[in-house]
């Protein structure tokens, strides 16, 4: 009975490693950052998009690696259009303040 036990544990757990390395291939998006994005909203949460002005200061204060990071970003999030895609609103400021 233990061995059994011991088996289904086993499998479980190789199961749920499995399920969990699968999700990290997938990387994590520039636009994920809650340092670099901070600044483009106006709340805590990351809900409420600054103004265009205060916007375009923050853009600039980017280094040019994060710019082009959170451009191809927005551009893939565009290709893959879904909807749970979760930045549609800074995607569309980046296009229109940032560069395309």
């Amino acid at each position: 009975m233990n061995i059994k036990m011991i088996c289904l544990g086993v499998m479980a757990l190789s199961m749920a490693t499995g399920s969990a390395l699968a999700g990290s291939n997938k990387g994590t998006s520039a636009l994920d950052d809650p340092a670099k994005m901070k600044p483009f909203y106006t709340d805590s949460g990351m809900k409420t998009m600054v103004g265009k002005d205060a916007f375009v200061t923050a853009w600039k204060a980017l280094t040019p690696e994060d710019q082009m990071a959170m451009k191809t970003a927005c551009a893939d999030e565009v290709k893959n259009a879904s909807p749970t895609n979760t930045h549609p609103e800074f995607c569309s400021s980046v296009k229109l303040n940032g560069g395309s």
